[in-house]
């Protein structure tokens, strides 16, 4: 074509815009497309709810590790078991069990069943929601007087050490003690603020917390 000469009908006014496609961006190459978020990807661990409380659960638990890795390796590598091993493991987990189940009832997160909640209003909720919390509050409180009764006529010592087995109860009653105090406070705080992650889950679950 002639320079100067008017492009005919239908061609592009520049010869470079015949290179490009309005569907594909020139500054890409064709084919390669940005990367998507991976859902799979390890997301950060947020410790913003731990207490120093929640750090004695975690050293009992490695204590238990540790007798038990100690009972294995006696038993089965030198032929000459520890004997006191295998009771102190099992008082450890006791320990384990209800020092973890104290940081489970600060946080609200024991097991339960949420279905039930799906299909009930917003008040229904709120008040199976009390309902729950009065019932949780009987039972720790409730547990905690038992475990006191049991401690008090229990007067036989460990076998393996000379260590009172009412002192494995009064830890337990201890813990059902904190566990009522940690559920009288939610009781006071659904009461107050009318809202809780099974009341209102849309919004405890934008907010990423389970208070």
């Amino acid at each position: 074509m002639m320079p100067g000469a008017p492009w005919p009908p239908g061609m592009p006014s520049h010869p470079d815009a015949a290179m490009t496609s309005p569907e594909i961006d020139p500054g890409t190459e064709e084919g390669v497309y940005p990367l998507e978020p991976n859902p799979f990807a390890d997301q950060p661990v947020d410790l913003s709810d731990l207490r120093w409380s929640d750090g004695v659960v975690f050293g009992v638990f490695w204590l238990l590790a540790f007798v038990v890795f100690l009972q294995f390796f006696t038993r089965y590598v030198l032929n000459n078991s520890l004997g006191w091993t295998e009771e102190i493991a099992r008082f450890l987990l006791i320990a384990v069990t209800f020092i973890g189940s104290i940081m489970a009832a600060r946080k609200e997160s024991h097991i339960a069943v949420e279905l039930f909640y799906r299909y009930l209003s917003r008040r229904g909720r709120f008040v199976a929601q009390i309902a729950v919390d009065l019932i949780t509050l009987a039972f720790y409180g409730t547990m905690a007087w038992f475990c006191t009764q049991l401690a008090g006529r229990t007067h036989q010592m460990m076998v393996s050490i000379d260590v009172p087995k009412s002192s494995v109860y009064w830890g337990v009653a201890v813990c059902f003690a904190l566990m009522t105090l940690y559920a009288l406070a939610a009781v006071v705080r659904h009461w107050r603020t009318g809202t809780s992650r099974l009341i209102d889950p849309e919004r405890f679950a934008l907010a990423g917390t389970g208070l």
